[in-house]
């Protein structure tokens, strides 16, 4: 039996095994299924040497019981409260043993569907509110299979696995323009109209070819692509407007022709975010401690982001804080690209579940329209269309005449009077956004693959031998994991899943650094993303690309990426690739293969 063969059939009894319950915990049968698997593998590796083709290449996933310790430490990714066995489609599902050990699974279980449906423009119900305008009408188009969103070739709101948000910025700055919102919208609630013209948005994928010719020194080549994106001044519904010496200026086509800088950023995996949650700030500072006094050490004082970090004095330039909702405390940013939120309760999965489908909760009860608060609403007020379907629009709002500012009979001003207001009816409830949060934060992540297998072993040495694991720190230590919320919503411990004390593997220093790819990230500085559970990525529906935009449609590309030296400057892991080039062929697939394991 070729090796191939017998993979495919470990592959598929793997695959085929069910949790009971979504539990973490594979259960007796499961673990006796697992030894078997497990002591198969071993015959093979023996039989393996007799084959006549003499290769050993095991592509199939080990199992194991993430409550025990029969593995080794770096199979349990998220630790033993955090790591899931399933390795199924539906690895980036699961609940943690956390949510288990504290009984949460009914309202983890609420807050899945919560995540998995799309919300309307109902005024009751559990997914009403919808608008007046949004970026998504739900989660699962941003995030396929709990994951990555896919590389897309047209920007189309309603289009599934597109994860992609619009990043519109003032060269000049690097800042947003102040006229669309930070995440700029596409989508409308009649008788509103999109901030943004989807149709109009062009995307268009270019060919790069790297200093070494897309090819490596034994002839192997590669390809690479990278997104293009156009929006016309047309396509805008208010006048663009930037911020220029504290004072807002509206620009001319020319002016934005010359001026404004369009690019595509994409969601990133949600599981086992409440396991990097749990990692002490002091912790990540120290992380960006002992990278300031290397970097110092050899003369690169412009190493560290200076907007985040002080590299003269070695220590933080700005702090996450939420003076809004929240009393102003400071927390170490950790998530993102471009590291704009601090502690999960009140970071990207609390944000987007409000401005990604502009559904109020009772502490945001304002829309989401633009960075000023006021460009949308005063074309929308202005707008005859707008005005003619107004009424209609307002009395299935508020039929009941509870906001009787709303309701004057001056269009113009009951239509920027509610958009700009700020005590708009609650949405989404609290037990529901809690519910939300409680799956958010209790979502684990799947165990690494492979580990007992010699091609693992061997890339790993290699990853870190070619300096990889410099940026993609291997393992992190949790702390007590007390409940941290900006927004003071969350205050007690007992109210969501927690994962004190426990060794995880995300493969991240949580540090920006710069690629200086071509059409680079916003500022050229990105926060260093997790590795871990990517290589099912394609087995749970997740797109498969990597790095911020999508660019990269494998690892091999995305490696290749980090590369780039041109006239802006040289990547921070530019040394890391000349390594990695100068292996084998053989060596490079290991580290490929050791990527996608964990």
């Amino acid at each position: 039996m070729k090796n191939v063969e017998f993979s495919t059939i470990v592959m598929n009894a793997v695959s085929g095994m069910k949790h009971e319950g979504k539990s973490s915990v594979i259960g007796k049968r499961g673990r006796m299924l697992g030894k078997a698997l497990f002591l198969l593998q071993a015959v093979f590796l023996i039989s393996a040497c007799s084959d006549n083709e003499g290769v050993e290449q095991l592509l199939t996933w080990d199992i194991g019981d993430p409550t025990s310790t029969e593995y080794a430490e770096e199979y349990y990714a998220g630790g033993l409260l955090g790591t899931t066995s399933e390795n199924s489609a539906t690895a980036f599902k699961q609940p943690s043993k956390s949510v288990e050990n504290a009984g949460m699974m009914t309202a983890f279980n609420e807050g899945e569907y919560l995540f998995e449906k799309d919300y309307n423009t109902n005024t009751d119900g559990a997914f009403r509110g919808l608008g007046p305008v949004y970026v998504r009408r739900g989660c699962l188009y941003c995030h396929p299979g709990y994951g990555h969103g896919a590389r897309q070739t047209e920007y189309k709101a309603d289009t599934h696995r597109n994860g992609y948000l619009l990043v519109i910025y003032d060269k000049a700055t690097n800042a947003y323009i102040r006229s669309v919102a930070g995440m700029p919208q596409t989508g409308a609630v009649k008788p509103f109209k999109a901030p943004i013209d989807e149709k109009q948005i062009k995307i268009a994928w270019k060919e790069y070819t790297d200093e070494w010719g897309n090819q490596f020194p034994d002839g192997e080549s590669y390809s690479l692509i990278y997104p293009e994106v156009t929006i016309p001044y047309s396509a805008y519904y208010a006048p663009v407007v930037v911020q220029r010496v504290g004072s807002d200026v509206t620009l001319t086509e020319e002016e934005y022709n010359n001026d404004i800088g369009v690019l595509l950023e994409s969601t990133i995996g949600i599981y086992g975010t409440g396991l990097t949650d749990a990692i002490p700030d002091e912790e990540i500072t120290a992380q960006w401690k002992a990278e300031s006094e290397y970097f110092n050490s050899i003369g690169r004082t412009d190493a560290l982001n200076p907007a985040m970090w002080d590299q003269g004095n070695n220590t933080w330039k700005s702090y996450y804080s939420n003076s809004l909702q929240g009393d102003g405390t400071k927390y170490v940013r950790r998530y993102t690209y471009a590291l704009s939120r601090g502690p999960i309760l009140d970071a990207a999965g609390a944000n987007a579940i409000w401005n990604i489908t502009n559904v109020t909760r009772s502490d945001r009860r304002y829309h989401y329209l633009d960075l000023a608060g006021k460009y949308y609403a005063l074309k929308s007020s202005q707008d005859p269309e707008v005005q003619a379907g107004f009424k209609e629009y307002i009395d299935r709002v508020d039929p009941n005449n509870a906001h009787p500012e709303w309701h004057t009979g001056d269009l113009e001003q009951d239509i920027y009077t509610y958009l700009t207001s700020k005590s708009l009816d609650a949405e989404m409830t609290d037990a529901q956004y809690k519910n939300l949060m409680i799956w958010h934060r209790g979502l684990a992540v799947p165990a690494a693959r492979n580990t007992t297998t010699a091609d693992f072993k061997e890339g790993k040495r290699l990853f870190t031998q070619i300096g990889c694991a410099a940026c993609h720190r291997p393992s992190w230590q949790t702390g007590e994991d007390h409940i941290q919320d900006p927004a003071r919503f969350f205050t007690a411990d007992n109210e969501m899943p927690r994962y004190p004390r426990q060794k995880i593997w995300p493969y991240t220093d949580f540090v920006q650094h710069r690629l200086w790819m071509k059409n680079d990230i916003r500022t050229g500085w990105c926060r260093t993303t997790p590795l871990w559970g990517r290589g099912l990525a394609a087995k749970c529906g997740s797109g498969v690309e990597r790095l911020h935009d999508c660019r990269a449609r494998n690892v091999m590309e995305a490696i290749m990426w980090h590369g780039c030296k041109n006239e802006g400057g040289t990547s921070d892991a530019y040394t890391s690739v000349l390594n990695f080039r100068n292996l084998s062929k053989k060596e490079r697939d290991m580290v490929i293969f050791f990527i996608e394991s964990i």
